[in-house]
């Protein structure tokens, strides 16, 4: 007797995203979340996004990814509190001192 095995397809491994857009015209910096980056980044960026379509174009700066909803969630959360501000601008001082020096010349 011949026993058959089942076999679950592949699981598709799901993240959740946290990143951070700078404008490439005026002084902004947008922190969200997200499952799907590209698709996000591009409805930034075609002024899909009521909150930030005064202010396109973007470039991802940073970005996070997460397995947890809940910690993703969290993540940007904290990021958007003055505090998660300043860690921003610690953990991308070299970013944001040549994003000024680049303004500059």
């Amino acid at each position: 007797m011949v026993r058959l095995r089942m076999v679950r397809p592949r699981e598709v491994m799901k993240f959740y995203f946290v990143y951070v857009l700078s404008s490439l015209n005026k002084d902004f910096i947008y922190v969200g979340f997200t499952t799907d980056l590209r698709r996000r980044f591009k409805e930034h960026n075609n002024h899909e996004e009521l909150s930030t379509k005064h202010y396109t174009p973007f470039e991802l700066i940073h970005y996070e990814a997460y397995k947890s909803k809940v910690d993703a969630q969290r993540r940007e959360e904290y990021l958007k509190t003055t505090k998660g501000k300043t860690t921003l601008r610690t953990m991308l001082k070299d970013y944001f001192q040549n994003k000024v020096s680049d303004t500059k010349s």
